[in-house]
C-alpha cells in the first residue's frame, strides 16, 4: 500500500482534539470565571439604572415644559379673544351712538373734534364725484 498520509479516522480525531483545545481556551477566558466579573457587571447594571433615571427625569421635564407652553398659548389666546370681544362691544356701542345721531367718541374718551359727515343724497354724491373727476383731469392736462 502506498503511504497516503492520514486516514479518515485520523483526520476526525485531529479535528476533535483541535475543537476540544479551542473549547478549553474559551472556557479559560470565560468572564464568569473572573472574580472581578460580578463586580464589573453590577457596576454596569447600576450605571444603566442611573442613566435610565436621568432620561426619565429629562422626559418628564420636557413634558412639563410643553404643558407650560401650551397653557401659556391658551392663556394668550383667551386674552386676545377677550380683547377682541371688548373691542367688538366698543365698536357696537360707538356704531349705535352714531346711528342715534350722537357724535363719535375718540379713543381717549373725549368728544371727537371732527363733526360727523353729512349724509348726501345720491344726486349730491354724483355731483361731488363728477367734480373730483374734472379736477383730476384738469391737473393731468397741466
Amino acid at each position: 500500500m502506498k503511504n497516503r498520509g492520514d486516514t479518515f479516522t485520523d483526520r476526525l480525531e485531529t479535528q476533535a482534539k483541535a475543537r476540544q483545545t479551542l473549547l478549553e481556551k474559551a472556557r479559560q477566558k470565560d468572564p464568569t470565571n473572573d472574580p472581578e466579573f460580578a463586580a464589573r457587571q453590577q457596576a454596569r447594571i447600576e450605571a444603566a439604572k442611573v442613566r435610565e433615571e436621568r432620561e426619565l427625569e429629562r422626559r418628564i421635564a420636557k413634558e412639563e415644559e410643553r404643558e407650560r407652553q401650551r397653557a401659556e398659548r391658551e392663556a394668550e389666546a383667551a386674552r386676545k379673544a377677550e380683547e377682541a370681544r371688548l373691542a367688538a362691544e366698543e365698536a357696537a356701542k360707538e356704531a349705535e351712538r352714531i346711528r342715534r345721531g350722537g357724535r363719535p367718541i375718540s379713543k381717549l374718551g373725549d368728544i371727537s373734534t371732527k363733526p360727523p359727515k353729512p349724509q348726501l343724497t345720491p344726486e349730491e354724491q354724483k355731483a361731488a364725484r363728477d367734480a373730483r373727476y374734472a379736477a383730476r383731469k384738469a391737473r393731468l392736462k397741466r
